[in-house]
C-alpha cells in the first residue's frame, strides 16, 4: 500500500482537508467491476490491478518524479529506479499505480516478481524464466491484463497495411499489395537490426508477417514462441524458423532492449520494465550466485544512466534489506554503494527523489486519515449502504491501532488497511455492532511480515519462511 507511517502519540490537527471529511460527500462512481477488485484485493493484504487511483494518497513528489522519468522515455531516453521500503510500504502500490499511467500515456509494460526460480540470472534457466513472466505479462491500454505481444505485432501490420491502401489506392487482395507491405515492415526492424542480436530479432518478425501473410498459424505462433523465450535448443529454433539463437539466460536482457527500440518504432512512446520483490535476490545463499544477479542488475543500471539504451524504463521494487544490508545487499557490492548511497547533504526531512533510488517515506497523520475515508467510500459504493463511519470514528480506529502496539512501533499503510477492511466487513455483516464496541473486543492489529520468533535486528527480520 502507498507507504510506511510511523505513529508517534497521536495529536490531531484540524485542518481544511480534515475538515472536509467530516461533511457530507457524495459517494465516488466506481464501476462494480473495480469496486470488486478493490474490496477482494484489499481484504487479501495483495495490490489491486485496477481503481488504484480511487485509493491513492500522499506520493505526489515521487509520482512526480517518476511520471517526469515516462516524459525522457517517451523523448528516446532511459530510466531506472529502485523504489525502495518496508514489506506493505507501498512499492508494490506505487509500481502498479506507475504501470497504470504509463499504459494510459501509450507506452508497452511488462511485470514480474522475481522468485527463488526467476531471478536476474543463473543456472536451469532462472534468468530466462523472468524475461518469460515479463513477455507473458506483455500488457498495453487496451490489453493492461497481459498476454498483449500478438496484438501488438497484428496491430502494427494492419497499420501499415491501411498505410499502404491510403498511400497507393491498392487493396489487400491486389498483386503487389503484400510486397510493398513486405518493403515496408523491413523498414522498421532494419532500425533493430544493426543491434546486438537485433538480426535474429528482425528475421523473426519477418517471420511473424510471412506467417500473417500466408494465414500460417503454426509459423506465427513459432515466432511467438520464440520473442517469448520458449524455444529451448538451437535446433528446434533453426527448424520452425531458421534463425540460429535462441534467448537465454545470458541475453535475454539484450532482448528487451530491443524490444523497447522495436514497440518505439513502430508508434508506442516505449516500454517500463516492472521487476518488483527484489529482496529474493538479496536472499540467495551463494555468494558467488547473489554477485553475479548484482552484476547484471549493475549493468541495467550503467546502460540507462550512460545512455547506452533507448525508450526503455527500469523500475525495481525491494526492501531496505535487500538495499543496504552491508553483508548480501547491494552496499555489499561497492559500486552499488557509490551509486544508490545517501548524499551527505540529506538530513532529516529531506529526501533527493531525483536520485536512482527512491525510498518511501511515512505517510502523514492526515494522509492516513484520508486513505481510511476513501476506502470506506469504496465499501459503502461495492456494498450500497449508506456511510456509517465519521471522521471520529476514523480517528478511533488509527488510535485503537496505536495503544496496543505502543507509541513507538511502526506501521505500514498494508497493515492499516487489511485491518480496517476487516472491520468495514464486520460492521457491514452485524449492524447491531458499533465501531467502539468492536474495538473494546479482542481486536489485535495485524502486521505484516512479521514473526515473533524472528529478531527485529536480524538480516531476516523483514520477512517469514
Amino acid at each position: 500500500m502507498p507507504g510506511c507511517f510511523a505513529l508517534p502519540v497521536l495529536k490531531f490537527q484540524p485542518t481544511a482537508q480534515l475538515d472536509r471529511m467530516a461533511q457530507p460527500q457524495t459517494s465516488p462512481k466506481i464501476p462494480k467491476r473495480v469496486s470488486t477488485a478493490l474490496i477482494n484485493a484489499l481484504g487479501a493484504g495483495v495490490v489491486p490491478r485496477v481503481g488504484l487511483e480511487q485509493i491513492a494518497v500522499g506520493r505526489e513528489k515521487e509520482m512526480t518524479t517518476l511520471l517526469q522519468d515516462l516524459e525522457n522515455i517517451a523523448g528516446g531516453g532511459a530510466a531506472f529506479r529502485l523504489v525502495i521500503g518496508r514489506y506493505g510500504a507501498g512499492k508494490s502500490f506505487t509500481l502498479q499505480l506507475v504501470r497504470n499511467h504509463a499504459m494510459e500515456q501509450g507506452f508497452v509494460v511488462a511485470d514480474a516478481d522475481l522468485t527463488p526460480d526467476r531471478r536476474l540470472t543463473g543456472t536451469n534457466g532462472s534468468g530466462v524464466a523472468t524475461y518469460r513472466e515479463l513477455m507473458r505479462n506483455i500488457a498495453t491500454k487496451s490489453r493492461p491484463d497481459g498476454g498483449a505481444l500478438a496484438p501488438i505485432l497484428e496491430r502494427w501490420i494492419a497499420g501499415i497495411q491501411t498505410q499502404v491502401a491510403q498511400d497507393t489506392g491498392a487493396k489487400p487482395n491486389d498483386s503487389g499489395f503484400d510486397d510493398q507491405v513486405e518493403a515496408k515492415i523491413r523498414e522498421v526492424v532494419k532500425d533493430v537490426a544493426d543491434l546486438v542480436n537485433g538480426f535474429e530479432f528482425a528475421n523473426v518478425i519477418i517471420a511473424y508477417w510471412n506467417g500473417y501473410r500466408a494465414d500460417d498459424d503454426p509459423k506465427k505462433e513459432a515466432a511467438l514462441r520464440w520473442l517469448r523465450g520458449e524455444f529451448a535448443t538451437k535446433t528446434e529454433a533453426k527448424a520452425a524458423l531458421g534463425v540460429r539463437v535462441i534467448i537465454d539466460d545470458d541475453s535475454w536482457y539484450d532482448y528487451i532492449k530491443l524490444f523497447a527500440r522495436f514497440v518505439a518504432d513502430i508508434g508506442y512512446k516505449g516500454l517500463l520494465m516492472f521487476l518488483d520483490e527484489a529482496v529474493h535476490l538479496y536472499k540467495i545463499n551463494t555468494t558467488i550466485s547473489r554477485q553475479n544477479n548484482y552484476d547484471k542488475l549493475l549493468a541495467m543500471f550503467n546502460d540507462a544512466m550512460q545512455g547506452r539504451v533507448t525508450n526503455l524504463g527500469t523500475l525495481i521494487g525491494g526492501t531496505p534489506q535487500f538495499l543496504e544490508d552491508p553483508r548480501r545487499g547491494l552496499y555489499s557490492d561497492p559500486a552499488w554503494q557509490r551509486r544508490t548511497a545517501k548524499s551527505r547533504f540529506i538530513k532529516v526531512g529531506l529526501q533527493d527523489i531525483s536520485s536512482p533510488t527512491i525510498r518511501l517515506e511515512p505517510l502523514t497523520q492526515e494522509e492516513i486519515l484520508l486513505l481510511l475515508q476513501r476506502l470506506a467510500e469504496v465499501h459503502v459504493v461495492h456494498y450500497g449502504y449508506k456511510q456509517a463511519l465519521a471522521e471520529a470514528d476514523l480517528r478511533s480506529f488509527l488510535q485503537a491501532i496505536v495503544s496496543r502496539l505502543g507509541a513507538e512501533a511502526l506501521l505500514t499503510p498494508g497493515e492499516i488497511v487489511r485491518d480496517f477492511m476487516s472491520v468495514l466487513n464486520l460492521l457491514h455483516q452485524n449492524p447491531q455492532l458499533t465501531l467502539a464496541q468492536l474495538l473494546q473486543s479482542t481486536f489485535q492489529p495485524t502486521r505484516a511480515g512479521k514473526d515473533a520468533t524472528v529478531e527485529e535486528g536480524s538480516e531476516y527480520a523483514e520477512f517469514t519462511v
